[in-house]
C-alpha cells in the first residue's frame, strides 16, 4: 500500500491499523502532504464553508502546582513573574471580547489551587448569566469527576485537556513521578461522560517521539472521538530542563492537522497560536490545511508576556482589537471570513 493509498483510506473513513500509521508519518513526501492538505481542505470547505470560528483565550492566572518538564510555567521556573486575574478582570475580558464578536471564551490558566470549585463555579456562573448566547470553554488541568461536574452544572459548555502523547512510557518523559498517565486519561472520559464537548490533543515534535509515539496519538484521536483537538508544535521554553531541544517540525504538524481532519471530518481543530510562532504564516496555512477554528487573546497586555508558555510566543503585544482585526485580514487574504458564532461541534 502506498502513502497515497492510506490517505485515501483515511478520506473514505476507514481505520488505518498503527502499522500503516508508522509508516505513513515517517515516510510522506512533500507530495503525500499536499495530498492531504488538498483533500483535508475540500472536506473542511463541506463541513463548515469558508469560515473560521473565533475562540477568546484569557489566560487568567500563570500559576501552577505541576512540573511538567516542557512548560514555561512549570512550579519550578523561579524566573516568572506570577499572576491572577480576578474575576472582575475576567469579566472586563469578556465584555471586551463580547464587543468584538467573540462568542466563545476560553479560561485557560495553570492548575492554581486558589481557583477551587467554589471560585470556579462563582466565575463561571457569572460568565453564563451574562452572556447566555455564548460558549465557556475551560482549560484548567486535571480535577476531581465532582470537580467537572459543578463547572458543567454552572453553565460550562467544552472543556480542553490535552493528553500531549497517547505512550504512557512517553507521557513519563515529558512530566514528573507525580503525574500519571491513567489519571489524564480517566479525566478525558469522565469529562466525555458529563456531557462537554471534549477536546485533547498532544505536542508535536516533543522530546523522545517517535513515528510510534504518534501513531498511537493517532489511534487514540480515532477512539476517543473528541469534539475538538488542540495539537501544535512543541517549542522549548528557555528556562526549562528542555530548552536546547528542538521545536516541532512545519511540515508535520500541517500533515497532522490534515490528517485529523480526514480522520475526524465533524471535529472543531484549531489553527494554534505555536503554529504562528513557529512560521509567520503557520496558522493561515494551518487553515489550509484542514484547521477551522482561531483562538486569539482576550488577555490584558499588562498580563500577556508572563504566561508564556514557550520562546518567542507572538501576540503578547497587540490589544484584543488590534489582533481581531488583523487576524480576520489575513484570513481575508486568503479567502477565509471569521463568523460571530459559538461554532459549537456539530455531528454531520
Amino acid at each position: 500500500m502506498t502513502n497515497r493509498e492510506r490517505i485515501d483510506n483515511l478520506n473514505q473513513k476507514k481505520a488505518l491499523p498503527r502499522t500503516a500509521w508508522v509508516t505513513l508519518l515517517s515516510t510522506f513526501t512533500a507530495e503525500d502532504q499536499e495530498y492531504a492538505r488538498t483533500l483535508a481542505q475540500t472536506l473542511a470547505v463541506q463541513k463548515f464553508g469558508k469560515q473560521i470560528f473565533y475562540r477568546g483565550i484569557i489566560e487568567f492566572t500563570n500559576i501552577c502546582k505541576n512540573d511538567c518538564i516542557y512548560c514555561g510555567i512549570r512550579r519550578s521556573n523561579t524566573a516568572v513573574s506570577r499572576y491572577r486575574l480576578t474575576k472582575e478582570d475576567i469579566l472586563a475580558c469578556c465584555a471586551a471580547g463580547y464587543e468584538y464578536g467573540y462568542r466563545t471564551f476560553v479560561l485557560q490558566g495553570g492548575e492554581d489551587v486558589y481557583f477551587n470549585d467554589d471560585r470556579m463555579t462563582d466565575i463561571v456562573s457569572s460568565i453564563h448569566s451574562a452572556y447566555p448566547d455564548c460558549a465557556i470553554t475551560l482549560s484548567l488541568g486535571e480535577r476531581s469527576r465532582e470537580s467537572y461536574q459543578k463547572l458543567f452544572d454552572a453553565g460550562a459548555d467544552r472543556y480542553l485537556l490535552r493528553h500531549e502523547t497517547a505512550n504512557k512510557a512517553h507521557y513519563g518523559k515529558l512530566h514528573p513521578a507525580q503525574m500519571s498517565f491513567d489519571h489524564r486519561m480517566q479525566c478525558l472520559r469522565e469529562l466525555k461522560e458529563i456531557g462537554y464537548q471534549t477536546g485533547c490533543g498532544m505536542m508535536i515534535g516533543s522530546p523522545y517521539q517517535t513515528a510510534e509515539d504518534l501513531a498511537e496519538d493517532m489511534a487514540f484521536l480515532y477512539d476517543f472521538q473528541p469534539e475538538m483537538v488542540g495539537m501544535g508544535p512543541f517549542i522549548p521554553h528557555k528556562d526549562t530542563p528542555f530548552r536546547d531541544y528542538p521545536a516541532g517540525r512545519l511540515d508535520l504538524c500541517l500533515f497532522l492537522l490534515s490528517l485529523t481532519r480526514l480522520t475526524l471530518p465533524d471535529v472543531l481543530l484549531p489553527a494554534t497560536t505555536a503554529l504562528g510562532t513557529i512560521h509567520p504564516q503557520g496558522r493561515e496555512l494551518g487553515i489550509l490545511s484542514g484547521a477551522n477554528v482561531i483562538m486569539p487573546n482576550l488577555s490584558p497586555t499588562s498580563v500577556r508576556k508572563q504566561y508564556m508558555l514557550y520562546n518567542n510566543k507572538i501576540c503578547t503585544d497587540e490589544g484584543s482589537g488590534q489582533c481581531r482585526f488583523c487576524l480576520g485580514r489575513r484570513f481575508s487574504s486568503i479567502g477565509y471570513q471569521t463568523v460571530v458564532s459559538r461554532g459549537d461541534y456539530q455531528k454531520q
